[in-house]
């Protein structure tokens, strides 16, 4: 594991931002310097000339100047287990920091930054403590919170039924996929009749392979052509096969969907709960029955309240997912 301490204080003062992403939501950028942020300054004015009327400022330096603060609540802070609070610290993982927003390097290839970190530093700074970040494999954080060395993740995690055997939940936002295709696709899929005959990229074994042959299902009971899936080995393949015309669509993590469409390189065509025809939550995961969960509850509901929240998922274009209340476990449908 690789461990990132980040402190859960507000700076002193702001620093510099270094990158800026084109969203869908905006401020003006300032005077730009390096390459990157030359090329991002000329997709703001593109953008504007075509009529969007907001562009998100997005730092990307390990000191995370833009990070949203909010205030220590002392009522969820004396919620924090004993043994948890005795360090001071809450440790926390994020898995495979990679891609953004969800969890990525920033500059200097060792601090993990992104929206995940950003609500985890909100919940520590609620609950009056410093932030560990660990940056871990996806495969790993289950056992890492098992055994101690990760206090809580924040990591996209999925509440389901076989998790919650083992873990404690408290919601942040919903888990939502993204259908993405490119800029001049056409596309637009809202039901699974929208699917019918393209070639879709898709990961194996996931939530979105499970909708997909659903839709398939239902859409051959129609006398409608399935979908042809696709499985690529990582998003650069599945982004190459997009551009190259070998697939219509892929569906993955809309997170990262609204990252690259940011960027310039998909559309988002649709999206789609990723436990369709239910809703499911991604939430904050902690060891089950060690009551660390009420503490974070406690902590979210007050950066709920005091509009954090709601600047964080700004932040980085995930307003769309903000739920209206964190929940302890919520019920998950069949």
């Amino acid at each position: 594991m690789t461990r990132t301490r980040t402190r859960a204080r507000r700076p002193a003062a702001a620093l510099p931002v270094r990158t800026a992403l084109v969203l869908s939501t905006v401020v003006f950028l300032s005077a730009c310097t390096s390459s990157a942020e030359i090329e991002s300054e000329a997709r703001t004015e593109a953008a504007a000339a075509e009529g969007t009327t907001t562009v998100l400022e997005v730092d990307t330096s390990p000191e995370q100047a833009g990070r949203v603060h909010t205030d220590e609540d002392p009522d969820a802070a004396a919620l924090v287990p004993a043994d948890i609070a005795e360090d001071g610290t809450l440790t926390i993982g994020v898995a495979g920091a990679g891609e953004p927003p969800l969890g990525f390097l920033a500059d200097d290839n060792a601090t993990v930054v992104g929206s995940e970190v950003d609500i985890a530093s909100l919940v520590a700074e609620a609950l009056g403590l410093e932030l560990e970040v660990v940056n871990v494999a996806w495969e790993q954080w289950p056992l890492g919170v098992q055994s101690g060395d990760l206090e809580a993740v924040f990591s996209n995690v999925g509440v389901n039924t076989e998790r919650l055997q083992l873990f404690d939940f408290a919601t942040y936002r919903e888990g939502v996929m993204a259908f993405s295709a490119r800029p001049d696709s056409g596309l637009s899929i809202e039901e699974a009749a929208d699917v019918a005959g393209l070639t879709i990229a898709v990961g194996s074994g996931t939530n979105q392979e499970r909708i997909l042959l659903d839709w398939n299902a239902q859409n051959e009971a129609a006398g409608l052509e399935p979908a042809q899936l696709e499985y690529f080995a990582n998003s650069a393949d599945t982004l190459l096969a997009l551009q190259s015309g070998r697939i219509d669509t892929y569906i993955g993590p809309n997170p990262t969907a609204v990252y690259q469409q940011s960027v310039g390189d998909v559309e988002i065509v649709g999206t789609v709960n990723a436990g369709w025809p239910n809703t499911t939550y991604v939430a904050a995961t902690t060891l089950k029955g060690n009551g660390l969960v009420d503490a974070v509850q406690a902590a979210l509901q007050h950066v709920f309240e005091d509009g954090t929240y709601g600047e964080t998922l700004d932040r980085w274009g995930l307003s769309d997912e903000a739920v209206d209340e964190p929940v302890v476990n919520p019920a998950v449908g069949s």
